[in-house]
Protein backbone atom coordinates (compact mmCIF):
# COMPACT_ATOMS: atom_id res chain seq x y z
CA UNK A 1 0.00 0.00 0.00
CA UNK A 2 1.35 3.44 -0.95
CA UNK A 3 1.83 6.29 1.46
CA UNK A 4 -1.41 7.94 0.32
CA UNK A 5 -3.26 4.65 0.72
CA UNK A 6 -1.86 4.17 4.19
CA UNK A 7 -2.96 7.67 5.16
CA UNK A 8 -6.43 6.97 3.82
CA UNK A 9 -6.50 3.71 5.76
CA UNK A 10 -5.60 5.50 8.98
CA UNK A 11 -8.35 8.02 8.27
CA UNK A 12 -10.73 5.13 7.75
CA UNK A 13 -9.76 3.66 11.10
CA UNK A 14 -10.42 7.01 12.73
CA UNK A 15 -13.80 7.14 11.00
CA UNK A 16 -14.65 3.72 12.46
CA UNK A 17 -13.68 4.83 15.95
CA UNK A 18 -15.59 8.11 15.64
CA UNK A 19 -18.74 6.48 14.34
CA UNK A 20 -18.62 3.83 17.04
CA UNK A 21 -18.32 6.50 19.72
CA UNK A 22 -21.18 8.46 18.18
CA UNK A 23 -23.33 5.32 18.02
CA UNK A 24 -22.58 4.52 21.62
CA UNK A 25 -23.49 8.05 22.66
CA UNK A 26 -26.81 7.80 20.81
CA UNK A 27 -27.72 4.35 22.13
CA UNK A 28 -26.46 4.64 25.71
CA UNK A 29 -29.15 5.09 28.37
CA UNK A 30 -29.55 8.47 29.98
CA UNK A 31 -27.31 8.98 33.03
CA UNK A 32 -28.97 9.11 36.44
CA UNK A 33 -30.08 12.51 37.60
CA UNK A 34 -28.00 12.23 40.76
CA UNK A 35 -24.40 11.03 40.94
CA UNK A 36 -23.61 7.82 42.77
CA UNK A 37 -21.30 7.82 45.74
CA UNK A 38 -17.81 6.61 45.17
CA UNK A 39 -17.00 3.50 47.11
CA UNK A 40 -13.50 2.86 48.44
CA UNK A 41 -11.94 -0.04 46.65
CA UNK A 42 -11.13 -2.88 48.98
CA UNK A 43 -7.77 -4.61 48.65
CA UNK A 44 -9.46 -7.97 48.14
CA UNK A 45 -11.40 -6.69 45.13
CA UNK A 46 -8.63 -4.92 43.25
CA UNK A 47 -7.51 -7.96 41.24
CA UNK A 48 -10.67 -9.89 40.64
CA UNK A 49 -10.68 -12.75 38.09
CA UNK A 50 -13.14 -10.84 35.90
CA UNK A 51 -10.77 -7.86 35.75
CA UNK A 52 -7.86 -10.14 34.84
CA UNK A 53 -9.90 -11.75 32.07
CA UNK A 54 -10.87 -8.33 30.75
CA UNK A 55 -7.23 -7.21 30.64
CA UNK A 56 -6.25 -10.42 28.88
CA UNK A 57 -9.03 -9.90 26.33
CA UNK A 58 -7.89 -6.37 25.58
CA UNK A 59 -4.29 -7.59 25.22
CA UNK A 60 -5.45 -10.29 22.79
CA UNK A 61 -7.41 -7.67 20.84
CA UNK A 62 -4.32 -5.47 20.53
CA UNK A 63 -2.20 -8.39 19.32
CA UNK A 64 -4.85 -9.50 16.81
CA UNK A 65 -5.27 -5.96 15.49
CA UNK A 66 -1.54 -5.51 15.02
CA UNK A 67 -1.18 -8.92 13.34
CA UNK A 68 -3.98 -8.30 10.86
CA UNK A 69 -2.73 -4.78 10.11
CA UNK A 70 0.81 -6.00 9.41
CA UNK A 71 -0.28 -9.08 7.46
CA UNK A 72 -2.86 -7.39 5.24
CA UNK A 73 -1.68 -3.79 5.22
CA UNK A 74 -5.24 -2.74 6.04
CA UNK A 75 -5.42 -0.37 9.03
CA UNK A 76 -9.21 -0.55 9.10
CA UNK A 77 -9.09 -4.34 9.00
CA UNK A 78 -6.77 -4.41 11.99
CA UNK A 79 -8.96 -2.02 13.97
CA UNK A 80 -12.10 -4.03 13.14
CA UNK A 81 -10.53 -7.33 14.17
CA UNK A 82 -9.37 -5.82 17.45
CA UNK A 83 -12.84 -4.44 18.14
CA UNK A 84 -14.39 -7.80 17.23
CA UNK A 85 -12.21 -9.67 19.72
CA UNK A 86 -13.58 -7.49 22.52
CA UNK A 87 -17.00 -6.57 21.17
CA UNK A 88 -18.36 -9.93 19.97
CA UNK A 89 -18.09 -11.68 23.39
CA UNK A 90 -19.55 -8.59 25.06
CA UNK A 91 -22.51 -8.44 22.68
CA UNK A 92 -23.11 -12.18 23.01
CA UNK A 93 -23.14 -11.81 26.78
CA UNK A 94 -25.60 -8.91 26.48
CA UNK A 95 -27.91 -10.81 24.13
CA UNK A 96 -27.62 -13.97 26.26
CA UNK A 97 -28.32 -12.19 29.53
CA UNK A 98 -31.20 -14.04 31.11
CA UNK A 99 -32.49 -13.67 34.62
CA UNK A 100 -29.39 -12.56 36.53
CA UNK A 101 -31.05 -9.37 37.76
CA UNK A 102 -34.24 -11.24 38.64
CA UNK A 103 -32.26 -13.87 40.54
CA UNK A 104 -30.53 -11.14 42.55
CA UNK A 105 -33.88 -9.57 43.35
CA UNK A 106 -35.29 -12.93 44.41
CA UNK A 107 -32.24 -13.53 46.59
CA UNK A 108 -32.70 -10.10 48.16
CA UNK A 109 -36.34 -10.93 48.90
CA UNK A 110 -35.32 -14.20 50.56
CA UNK A 111 -32.64 -12.46 52.64
CA UNK A 112 -35.08 -9.75 53.75
CA UNK A 113 -37.64 -12.36 54.82
CA UNK A 114 -35.07 -14.29 56.85
CA UNK A 115 -33.82 -11.09 58.46
CA UNK A 116 -37.35 -10.05 59.42
CA UNK A 117 -37.99 -13.46 61.00
CA UNK A 118 -34.87 -13.18 63.16
CA UNK A 119 -35.71 -9.61 64.18
CA UNK A 120 -39.26 -10.66 65.07
CA UNK A 121 -37.77 -13.29 67.38
CA UNK A 122 -35.97 -10.55 69.32
CA UNK A 123 -32.59 -10.35 67.62
CA UNK A 124 -30.59 -7.13 67.52
CA UNK A 125 -30.19 -5.39 64.18
CA UNK A 126 -26.39 -5.42 63.91
CA UNK A 127 -26.02 -8.98 65.20
CA UNK A 128 -28.79 -10.16 62.89
CA UNK A 129 -27.09 -8.61 59.88
CA UNK A 130 -23.75 -10.14 60.82
CA UNK A 131 -25.22 -13.60 61.31
CA UNK A 132 -27.18 -13.38 58.05
CA UNK A 133 -23.90 -13.65 56.15
CA UNK A 134 -23.75 -17.36 57.02
CA UNK A 135 -26.95 -18.17 55.13
CA UNK A 136 -27.10 -15.38 52.56
CA UNK A 137 -28.42 -16.48 49.13
CA UNK A 138 -25.73 -16.95 46.51
CA UNK A 139 -26.51 -14.02 44.17
CA UNK A 140 -26.04 -11.47 46.97
CA UNK A 141 -23.75 -13.46 49.27
CA UNK A 142 -20.69 -11.32 48.52
CA UNK A 143 -22.54 -8.10 49.33
CA UNK A 144 -23.98 -9.44 52.58
CA UNK A 145 -20.60 -10.84 53.68
CA UNK A 146 -19.03 -7.45 53.00
CA UNK A 147 -21.76 -5.76 55.05
CA UNK A 148 -21.12 -8.14 57.95
CA UNK A 149 -17.38 -7.52 57.72
CA UNK A 150 -17.89 -3.76 57.88
CA UNK A 151 -20.12 -4.04 60.91
CA UNK A 152 -17.59 -6.31 62.63
CA UNK A 153 -14.91 -3.73 61.82
CA UNK A 154 -16.91 -1.19 63.87
CA UNK A 155 -18.21 0.84 60.95
CA UNK A 156 -21.18 3.04 61.95
CA UNK A 157 -24.33 1.12 61.09
CA UNK A 158 -25.68 3.83 58.79
CA UNK A 159 -22.40 4.08 56.89
CA UNK A 160 -22.18 0.30 56.46
CA UNK A 161 -25.77 0.14 55.22
CA UNK A 162 -25.23 2.95 52.71
CA UNK A 163 -22.17 1.11 51.40
CA UNK A 164 -24.32 -2.04 51.22
CA UNK A 165 -26.82 -0.13 49.05
CA UNK A 166 -23.99 0.88 46.73
CA UNK A 167 -22.86 -2.73 46.50
CA UNK A 168 -26.36 -3.89 45.57
CA UNK A 169 -26.73 -0.96 43.12
CA UNK A 170 -30.46 -1.51 42.65
CA UNK A 171 -33.58 0.52 43.41
CA UNK A 172 -35.08 -2.42 45.32
CA UNK A 173 -31.91 -2.60 47.40
CA UNK A 174 -32.35 1.08 48.25
CA UNK A 175 -35.84 0.35 49.59
CA UNK A 176 -34.47 -2.40 51.83
CA UNK A 177 -31.56 -0.30 53.05
CA UNK A 178 -33.88 2.65 53.65
CA UNK A 179 -36.01 0.50 55.96
CA UNK A 180 -32.90 -0.79 57.76
CA UNK A 181 -31.59 2.77 58.17
CA UNK A 182 -34.84 3.85 59.78
CA UNK A 183 -34.69 0.84 62.07
CA UNK A 184 -31.11 1.59 63.02
CA UNK A 185 -32.00 5.22 63.78
CA UNK A 186 -35.30 4.79 65.59
CA UNK A 187 -34.68 1.36 67.20
CA UNK A 188 -38.40 0.67 67.26
CA UNK A 189 -40.15 -2.72 67.38
CA UNK A 190 -41.83 -2.34 63.98
CA UNK A 191 -38.80 -3.04 61.76
CA UNK A 192 -39.58 -6.76 61.46
CA UNK A 193 -43.12 -6.03 60.28
CA UNK A 194 -41.88 -3.45 57.76
CA UNK A 195 -39.35 -5.92 56.34
CA UNK A 196 -42.01 -8.63 56.09
CA UNK A 197 -44.27 -6.35 54.08
CA UNK A 198 -41.31 -5.27 51.96
CA UNK A 199 -40.46 -8.91 51.24
CA UNK A 200 -44.01 -9.43 50.01
CA UNK A 201 -43.66 -6.45 47.66
CA UNK A 202 -40.36 -7.82 46.36
CA UNK A 203 -42.01 -11.17 45.68
CA UNK A 204 -44.60 -9.45 43.49
CA UNK A 205 -41.85 -7.53 41.69
CA UNK A 206 -39.95 -10.78 41.04
CA UNK A 207 -43.05 -12.27 39.43
CA UNK A 208 -43.52 -9.20 37.24
CA UNK A 209 -39.86 -9.12 36.17
CA UNK A 210 -39.93 -12.81 35.23
CA UNK A 211 -42.84 -12.15 32.89
CA UNK A 212 -40.96 -9.24 31.31
CA UNK A 213 -37.82 -11.35 30.85
CA UNK A 214 -39.87 -14.08 29.19
CA UNK A 215 -41.17 -11.53 26.68
CA UNK A 216 -37.62 -10.35 25.93
CA UNK A 217 -36.24 -13.86 25.40
CA UNK A 218 -37.20 -14.10 21.71
CA UNK A 219 -35.76 -10.69 20.63
CA UNK A 220 -32.52 -11.54 22.43
CA UNK A 221 -32.28 -14.87 20.64
CA UNK A 222 -32.88 -13.17 17.27
CA UNK A 223 -30.22 -10.57 18.00
CA UNK A 224 -27.74 -13.26 19.05
CA UNK A 225 -28.27 -15.21 15.81
CA UNK A 226 -27.94 -12.05 13.74
CA UNK A 227 -24.60 -11.29 15.41
CA UNK A 228 -23.31 -14.81 14.78
CA UNK A 229 -24.43 -14.72 11.13
CA UNK A 230 -22.74 -11.34 10.64
CA UNK A 231 -19.46 -12.60 12.10
CA UNK A 232 -19.62 -15.79 10.00
CA UNK A 233 -20.33 -13.82 6.82
CA UNK A 234 -17.41 -11.50 7.54
CA UNK A 235 -15.12 -14.49 8.09
CA UNK A 236 -16.16 -16.13 4.81
CA UNK A 237 -15.69 -12.86 2.95
CA UNK A 238 -12.19 -12.49 4.41
CA UNK A 239 -11.23 -15.89 2.95
CA UNK A 240 -12.19 -14.70 -0.54
CA UNK A 241 -9.36 -12.41 -1.57
CA UNK A 242 -10.95 -11.42 -4.89
CA UNK A 243 -14.15 -10.30 -3.16
CA UNK A 244 -12.30 -7.98 -0.80
CA UNK A 245 -9.74 -6.72 -3.32
CA UNK A 246 -11.57 -3.40 -4.04
CA UNK A 247 -11.29 -2.51 -0.35
CA UNK A 248 -7.50 -2.53 -0.52
CA UNK A 249 -7.34 1.00 -1.87
CA UNK A 250 -7.49 4.12 0.23
CA UNK A 251 -11.06 4.86 -0.86
CA UNK A 252 -11.97 1.23 -0.26
CA UNK A 253 -10.72 1.46 3.31
CA UNK A 254 -12.96 4.46 3.93
CA UNK A 255 -15.97 2.65 2.44
CA UNK A 256 -15.21 -0.44 4.53
CA UNK A 257 -15.00 1.69 7.65
CA UNK A 258 -18.40 3.28 7.00
CA UNK A 259 -20.08 -0.06 6.21
CA UNK A 260 -18.71 -1.74 9.33
CA UNK A 261 -19.60 1.25 11.49
CA UNK A 262 -23.21 1.05 10.26
CA UNK A 263 -23.35 -2.67 11.03
CA UNK A 264 -21.94 -2.16 14.51
CA UNK A 265 -24.37 0.70 15.09
CA UNK A 266 -27.31 -1.56 14.21
CA UNK A 267 -26.04 -4.26 16.60
CA UNK A 268 -25.66 -1.73 19.41
CA UNK A 269 -29.14 -0.43 18.71
CA UNK A 270 -30.52 -3.97 18.94
CA UNK A 271 -28.62 -4.44 22.18
CA UNK A 272 -30.29 -1.36 23.63
CA UNK A 273 -33.71 -2.67 22.64
CA UNK A 274 -33.12 -5.97 24.45
CA UNK A 275 -31.64 -4.57 27.67
CA UNK A 276 -33.92 -3.21 30.35
CA UNK A 277 -33.16 0.27 31.66
CA UNK A 278 -32.18 0.15 35.35
CA UNK A 279 -34.56 1.68 37.84
CA UNK A 280 -33.47 5.01 39.31
CA UNK A 281 -31.91 4.78 42.76
CA UNK A 282 -32.65 7.28 45.51
CA UNK A 283 -29.96 6.53 48.12
CA UNK A 284 -27.35 8.65 46.38
CA UNK A 285 -25.49 11.73 47.54
CA UNK A 286 -26.68 14.91 45.88
CA UNK A 287 -23.28 16.51 46.35
CA UNK A 288 -21.30 13.57 44.92
CA UNK A 289 -19.46 12.85 48.18
CA UNK A 290 -19.80 10.05 50.71
CA UNK A 291 -22.74 10.48 53.04
CA UNK A 292 -22.35 8.69 56.34
CA UNK A 293 -25.67 9.59 57.94
CA UNK A 294 -29.22 9.71 56.64
CA UNK A 295 -32.05 11.72 58.10
CA UNK A 296 -35.06 9.44 58.71
CA UNK A 297 -37.41 12.29 57.83
CA UNK A 298 -35.67 12.61 54.46
CA UNK A 299 -36.19 8.92 53.68
CA UNK A 300 -39.84 9.07 54.74
CA UNK A 301 -40.43 12.10 52.51
CA UNK A 302 -39.06 10.22 49.56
Amino acid sequence: MSGAGLLAGVCGALVVAGLLLATHALTAPDPPARPRRRRPRLASTVDRPAARRQRALWAAAAVAAAAVWLASGWPVGGVLVGLAVVGVPWLLAQFSASNAAVERLEALQEWVRRTSDVLAAGGGLEQTLIRSARTAPGPIAAEVVTLAARLQARWPTSRALLAFADDLDDAAGDLVVGALLLGAELRGPGLARVLTELAGSLTEEVTMRRKVEADRAKPRANARWLLLITVAAAGLAALNGDYLAPYGTGLGQLVLAVICALIVGCLLWMRRLTVAAPSARFLVDRDGGRRTELDPDEVTAR
